[in-house]
């Protein structure tokens, strides 16, 4: 009898690891792994769940029609071209599937999300990277990566998990400088936090380019990772390849309940935006003043670069927190062994951060 075995490329996998939520013997547990909400859901997504729940026996809408009519009516895009899906982790990995296989090569930048590399294998390609400047996306460096089997290139903009990002104008140049027959996925999961006037999420080169493709999530900005919902947008082509490939009831109708009413509630963006870039910006100077090097992040969450030196490295840096009962998320699987990625939490929980990370750097 022959051996069963997978098809070439899954066994190369490393299975994504979320997270942390738990630590062993410690009852309280501050969160700052995950990029989650500091807030929780919106206030009025919690009250559309619970509407939803008597009428659960019910498939959902497989279409997404009513949630895909009020994202066209928000960011004035056209609802048919608009796929959604169980988080923007399924539509990167549908487009993956539908758009690249054995032979075939998938780009990103050196530090970028995990997800890339996964969704790459899983369909057979290749995943290759290019290097950074600044732990910045370098459009001269991923166009002088491509290669005749070049299929997509995946941008995170902001990126996770360096929090960095590039302008509109450096996007235009990358898509530019791509071959026709290339998919430009922009990642943009941490738009909402953006407040740059040069930053472009990606809608105008999807509306410019047939080869562009833009994902959002509804996990960071509105507090909903627990739901699994994202979508993506890009020209009839592709949206029309992706609804061929995806699941027929991919969403649920919690999901679709949740997220048609978290996108009214302007006043939680407000808050949530408004609170992240305050404490974002104080805990990296908090960590900067403690001689500790971080990014400029644009995203939730701050990148912090530890010394190599025994006592205060980053592994001893994680261990202390945890001893703390803080979870933060070691980096090095990202290439970045020296750092820690910090999730902007309450005001209580980076209070309480910084103080265990100001005692561990006096040790």
């Amino acid at each position: 009898m022959g051996i069963l075995t997978p098809r070439p490329g899954i066994m190369d996998i490393t299975p994504y690891k979320g997270g942390e939520s738990a630590i062993e013997g410690v009852d309280r547990i501050i969160k700052l792994a995950s990029n989650e909400g500091p807030f929780g859901p919106a206030p009025s997504a919690i009250i559309a769940m619970k509407a939803a729940a008597d009428t659960q026996h019910r498939y959902p809408d497989g279409g997404c029609k009513a949630l895909r009519q009020k994202l066209a009516a928000k960011y004035h895009i056209d609802a048919d071209r608009i796929v959604c899906g169980a988080g923007s982790d399924e539509l990167l990995g549908l487009l993956c599937r539908a758009y690249a296989g054995p032979g075939d090569e998938v780009l990103y930048s050196d530090h970028g999300f995990l997800m890339y590399p996964i969704a790459a294998k899983a369909a057979g390609a290749t995943p290759v990277t290019a290097m950074e400047t600044d732990l910045t996306t370098d459009v001269d460096a991923m166009l002088a990566a491509v290669t005749e089997k070049t299929k997509i290139v995946f941008v995170a903009n902001p990126n996770n998990p360096t929090g960095t990002y590039i302008p509109k104008t450096e996007m235009t140049r990358l898509r530019n400088g791509l071959r026709d027959d290339i998919l430009l996925v922009i990642d943009a999961a941490y738009a909402e936090f953006m407040t740059e006037d040069d930053y472009e999420a990606g809608i105008e080169l999807v509306e410019k380019t047939q080869n562009t493709v833009m994902t959002r999530t509804f996990s960071k900005m509105y507090g909903l990772g627990g739901i699994r919902l994202g979508w993506a947008y890009g020209s009839e082509e592709i949206a029309d390849v992706l609804n061929r490939a995806r699941n027929p009831f991919n969403v649920t109708a919690v999901a679709l309940a949740a997220g048609e009413a978290a996108l009214d509630d302007d006043l939680f963006v407000a808050k949530t935006r408004k609170h992240n870039t305050q404490w974002l910006r104080w805990t990296e100077n908090e960590c900067r003043k403690l001689g500790l090097t971080c990014t400029t992040s644009y995203a939730n969450f701050a990148l912090v670069r530890f010394p190599h030196q025994d006592g205060h490295s980053s592994r001893a840096a994680d261990e202390f927190l945890r001893s703390k009962g803080i979870i933060v998320r070691a980096m090095a699987a990202y290439g970045l062994g020296d750092c820690l990625r910090v999730s902007i939490g309450t005001e209580d929980e980076m209070k309480a951060f910084m103080g265990a990370l100001t005692e561990f750097m006096s040790k």
